[in-house]
Order: C-alpha cells, then sequence, then structure tokens
C-alpha cells in the first residue's frame, strides 16, 4: 500500500522512566522506518530526559528525521488535572490544531489527525479519553511495558491463567457484601490465596511468588489503576509488547494467540535500546549529574581489576527496599568483604543511604554512589561484570545486549518472573532468595525451598552468589548469554520478529 508522509502516530508512556525510555526509542524506529510523523505526549518532570534520550536515537546529519519526532509536554503529572490536560491536548490533535508545550510554551504546527495512538497501558483515563472522543476513528494500541511473561497472571483472562477483570468483579463483591470497592481489590490482588499459578512460558509458581517483597505500591496505583488495566487492554485495538519474541517465545505467541481470539493484533518490539554509538554515549552522560566521574570510575577500574571485574547495582527509579534496607547494607558489606569493585546507583529523589554506609564506601575505595547513572554506558564498558537489578524488563534487556549476566532481587509485577526466566529457564543469572520478606518467605514451589530472611542468611546467600558469578560457574552462565544476546540483537535485523512486526504495523497505517 502507499505510504502518505502525512502518517501521524501519538504516543503517550506514564511518567515512569522504564515505561518511557522504549517508547523513546520506538518512535525513533517508526521515523526512521517510514516517513511518518510522531507526536511523544509527556509530562513537565520528563519533559528534558525526553529530549535527551530522543537525541541518543539519532546521530550527526539526522536533524531532519529526528525533527519527526515532536516532544510536548501535557502538563504537571497530578492524576485529574494531568487527565483533563490530555483531553485538551487530545481534542487539538483531533481537529488538527496548534498545539503549545506546558513546559516550554512553543508552539507546534499542526498535523493531521491521528490514524493511531500508542497510550500506555496503565494510562487507563486517556485510553477511555481517546476512545470517547474519537471512536473508532482513531486506532489505540496499548503500549505494555514490561516482561509478557507477567501480563498472563496480572491482566489477563481467567482462561489464560489470569486474574480477569478484577474492577468489574470487585465493584459486584463490593455491592453484594457491603466492603467498601477499595478493601476489596486490596484483597484481590494483594492477599494471595497460596494457589498454584500456571501460565504460558513459566514453571507452576504459589501466587504469593508474585510479592517476593513487602513493598507498598501507592494506592492510587495499586487500586486506582491497576484494576482498570484489564477493561483498558480490552478496549484497545491491538498491543505493543516492549519484549522480544527470542527472550520470551512462549509468552509472546500466547499473547499474540490471545489478541487474535478478538481480530487483534500483538506487536512484539524489543529490545528498544538506542546504539551505543558516541553520540549516543554523550547524551546518556548529559542525563546523570555524575556522569564523568562515573566513566573516569569505569575506566580506572579496568586498569587496575581488568575486564569484567565490576558489579554494578541498581534497583531501578522506584524500587528500594525500604521496610528492610539493612539487607542491602548485608549484601554491600559482603562486596566490599569480597574486594569486588561496584557502583550502586540509586534513584536522586532517594535518601536511604546512610552516612556510615557512604563513609565505608568511601574507606573502601573501590566502590561508588550515584544517583541516576547512566546505565547503558555502565554496561557496555568491558570492565563491568555483573549486574545487580531488581528484575525490571528495561534493565534485562540493556544488560542481554551487552552481554552482562545478572543477579536478580526482584520485587513486585514482572520483576519476580524475569528473575525466574534468567535464573531458571534461561540459566544466565541468579536469584537472590535470602533477601525476600513479607509472602516470600513462604515455600518456593519449584524447589521447595523456605527463605530464613535473616541478615545471616543474606550474607551467606551473598557470598555464595558472588563466588560462583565471578568463578566458573558464572563463567558458563556468561558464555550461555551469548547466544542469547545474538538473538536479540537480531530481532531488529532483516528477517527479525521486531523489524517484521513494527514494519507490519507501520505499513497498516
Amino acid at each position: 500500500m502507499t505510504i502518505l508522509s502525512h502518517n501521524h502516530v501519538v504516543a503517550f508512556p506514564v511518567q515512569a522512566w522504564g515505561h518511557c525510555r522504549p517508547l523513546i526509542t520506538l518512535a525513533a524506529r517508526f521515523v526512521t522506518l517510514r516517513p511518518v510523523h510522531v507526536t511523544f505526549l509527556t509530562t513537565n518532570r520528563y519533559y528534558d530526559k525526553v529530549k535527551a534520550e530522543l537525541a541518543r536515537n539519532f546521530g550527526h546529519g539526522e536533524e531532519t528525521r529526528a525533527n519527526k519526532v515532536r516532544v510536548i509536554s501535557i502538563g504537571d503529572w497530578q492524576s485529574d488535572a494531568c487527565n483533563e490536560s490530555f483531553k485538551a491536548v487530545w481534542a487539538k490533535l483531533c481537529a488538527a490544531e496548534e498545539i503549545k508545550c506546558a513546559k516550554t510554551a512553543i508552539t507546534h504546527d499542526a498535523l493531521p489527525e491521528p490514524q493511531a495512538a500508542i497510550v500506555d497501558a496503565f494510562a487507563v483515563a486517556p485510553v477511555a479519553t481517546i476512545r470517547k472522543m474519537s471512536g473508532n476513528t482513531v486506532k489505540i494500541y496499548g503500549w505494555y511495558p514490561a516482561s509478557t511473561l507477567a501480563m498472563f497472571y496480572l491482566l489477563g483472562p481467567e482462561r489464560w491463567g489470569g486474574m480477569g477483570d478484577v474492577h468489574a468483579k470487585a465493584q459486584v463483591e463490593a455491592q453484594q457484601t457491603g466492603r467498601s470497592y477499595e478493601e476489596v481489590v486490596f484483597e484481590m490482588l494483594y492477599v494471595p490465596k497460596g494457589e498454584v499459578v500456571e501460565v504460558p512460558g513459566l514453571p507452576p509458581m504459589y501466587d504469593y511468588e508474585y510479592h517476593p517483597q513487602d513493598f507498598p505500591v501507592p494506592a492510587d496505583i495499586g487500586i486506582g489503576i491497576f484494576p482498570r488495566v484489564y477493561q483498558a487492554l480490552r478496549s484497545c485495538d491491538g498491543m505493543f509488547l516492549f519484549t522480544a519474541e527470542s527472550y520470551e517465545p512462549e509468552a509472546v505467541a500466547a499473547s499474540k494467540s490471545w489478541l487474535a481470539e478478538t481480530g487483534r493484533s500483538a506487536y512484539a518490539c524489543g529490545p528498544l535500546l538506542p546504539p551505543t554509538g558516541s553520540h549516543a554515549v554523550l547524551y546518556e552522560k548529559k542525563q546523570s549529574k555524575q556522569g564523568i566521574e562515573i566513566q573516569n570510575f569505569l575506566d580506572a577500574t579496568l586498569s587496575k581489576s581488568g575486564e569484567k571485574s565490576l558489579l554494578y547495582i541498581s534497583l531501578g527509579s522506584h524500587f528500594w527496599p525500604v521496610k528492610t534496607p539493612e539487607k542491602l547494607w548485608a549484601f554491600l558489606d559482603v562486596v566490599i568483604e569480597s574486594n569486588i569493585p561496584f557502583i550502586m546507583s540509586h534513584a536522586p529523589y532517594t535518601d536511604y543511604i546512610p552516612s556510615q554506609v557512604r563513609e565505608k564506601v568511601g574507606v573502601y575505595g573501590k566502590g561508588l554512589l550515584s544517583a541516576w547513572s547512566p546505565q547503558q554506558t555502565i554496561l557496555e564498558h568491558p570492565a563491568t561484570g555483573w549486574y545487580v537489578t531488581h528484575g525490571g524488563h528495561n534493565g534485562v534487556n540493556e544488560a542481554i545486549h551487552a552481554g552482562v549476566p545478572m543477579i536478580l532481587w526482584p520485587f513486585v509485577g514482572d520483576q519476580p518472573l524475569n528473575a525466574i526466566h534468567i535464573s531458571e529457564t534461561l540459566q544466565v543469572g541468579y536469584e537472590l532468595l535470602e533477601v525476600r520478606t513479607g509472602y516470600g518467605l513462604k515455600q518456593i514451589y519449584r524447589n521447595g525451598r523456605r527463605p530464613l530472611g535473616t541478615l545471616d542468611a543474606v550474607k551467606n546467600e551473598a557470598r555464595n552468589v558472588l563466588a560462583k558469578a565471578f568463578g566458573e560457574d558464572g563463567a558458563l552462565k556468561r558464555e550461555r548469554l551469548k547466544a542469547l544476546t545474538r538473538a536479540l540483537d537480531h530481532e531488529w535485523e532483516a528477517g527479525g520478529t521486531s523489524l517484521r512486526d513494527v514494519t507490519a504495523f507501520l505499513d497498516s497505517l
């Protein structure tokens, strides 16, 4: 079919960097593959980061192509205000009118009405807004920014091993029992019953294994949004899966079958990583205040300790063992005791690192604490040997692409599923079990083990895992990872699933 230069796609993630970052790269791929315009909607807080990340996806001489992705802030990220701002911006997009960016006050020229909108699955109100205002004239595609393995139980229908329409079921039960909707939802989603869950691509698990940490999920997300995601996805015309078919083939195949039952398409599009050339590295470092210091530390570690000697620790932008931080400090004690160089990244707005820990790291001399690190730069550096991660899908993709095996410390969502998949199915990493809390201290289905959860148990497991990781067993896992890295890299090459799926979507506009 003829591809018109005025094809227009709108993209809108929620304000979580793991949701936002890969969608930026997908937008860049769109304009690289076809003459399409993308309006990337964000918020004031993320606007500068989005612009910097977008720049990483284009090299010198690609300004014309890069300008086909326009970044527009709709205002501050406050649920009700943000939803109203989205409505106003969507009305202008549909009317092909000019739009003013709330962050810069720059007025952007009008573009034709969008043919499609790719909206975060957790942006339930904007999905409803588009459907109400545009009917079926604009195709809505849910952006699922996580491991597909997690989608079935958490967001899928009962016949695929999922919990189904939690929102509707909670409404009915609340009405019948007189209990509050919030209480019923909390019980349904966050109070496991000890049942065995079986979903495509994973070994059987107890339902409480989806909650390995006693981690406080904000009520506005856990109660206000999460129960409605099932309905939002059901109303979409299709879905983009931020994953690679070669990483989780059974889950991707099952997702496509699930959507095909209602005549919809699921497009696998991972991995979504900016290039690793000097231009991309420069822009990533600019996003971190310690970018230069980190680069110098990596280079010094390579010189003093050699290749693959450094341990990179990052539990993501929003996750931290807030109720048992002593377990993290116990793990760090073992890292220092083992004389392993390390970088530990933490979100800039966290103030959880005690002064005595900072002092200990300073005295050690081979560790660096960093707020918001240039993660891809660290993982791609030859000094980096292992990655301690919460198992968020963005970091998992980056690590596999860089050929860096992982030590998993999962919290919620898709993280526990990535941890099991990486350590058990793919056997390219280890999962820490003694760091678990709450429901995580119950018996594990696949091995019958019941973690102790004590600080001594944490330290003993850390010593064992780190010795293996930097020994012969770790070398075998690293070698096994190479095949997966090659497979993921192929996904965006000729014949790759992601290139095929994304091209098919663009050709359908």
